[in-house]
């Protein structure tokens, strides 16, 4: 795995309130493709039990979509009212037949694998609705603000289209200042009645 990949996505969502997370694999460590350490706070459990599953990439995803039991073990998150990947994670999404039917995008040098199991779109994050795929390693963190955004309902339906401009500008717009969603919110919702 590509700690980038978890990082950039867990910190921003795990700023958001009243939300849960665990930490889950196959094993009980998970290490980078440097050496860095993880540890799962649970192993192998039925993903399912989850309201978002979020799957990263790594170099080794191409052959965990060979492997009967890493599929099996994410097919039983198939009923996740979201699942979320990053880069090469969108291949192990193909492979468990969550792509079915839909667009996603990965990292590019991933593209012709990708376009084996739905069709392929050259953006940073791509929203099927119940599926958010997100590009390759830094894309990852756009994907985590992207989803805390989406978790607050504010650009729920809204087409993510990114361009150096509008990253700047969640950027900055997010930066430390979280109250300043729970304030949109608010005044998104009185401005609608």
């Amino acid at each position: 795995m590509t700690a980038l990949d978890f990082i950039g996505f867990y910190d921003p969502v795990t700023r958001l309130r009243d939300i849960e997370w665990d930490v889950c694999a196959l094993s009980r460590e998970i290490h980078d493709n440097n050496g860095l350490c993880f540890v799962p706070t649970k192993v192998s459990p039925n993903l399912g039990d989850h309201d978002m599953l979020f799957v990263l990439g790594r170099y080794g995803s191409r052959k965990l979509i060979n492997s009967k039991e890493f599929i099996e073990w994410l097919k039983t998150g198939k009923n996740c009212k979201l699942k979320v990947s990053v880069c090469t994670g969108a291949l192990l999404f193909g492979a468990a037949g969550f792509l079915k039917g839909k667009k996603a995008t990965t990292h590019r040098k991933a593209f012709e694998e990708l376009s084996k199991f739905c069709s392929v779109v050259d953006r940073r994050i791509v929203d099927e609705g119940d599926v958010i795929t997100a590009r390759g390693v830094t894309s990852s963190i756009d994907l985590g603000l992207y989803i805390c955004l989406w978790t607050l309902s504010l650009f729920k339906s809204w087409d993510y289209c990114c361009s150096s401009f509008s990253i700047y500008c969640f950027l900055c717009f997010l930066q430390g200042c979280y109250y300043r969603l729970f304030a949109l919110r608010f005044l998104n919702k009185s401005d609608t009645g």
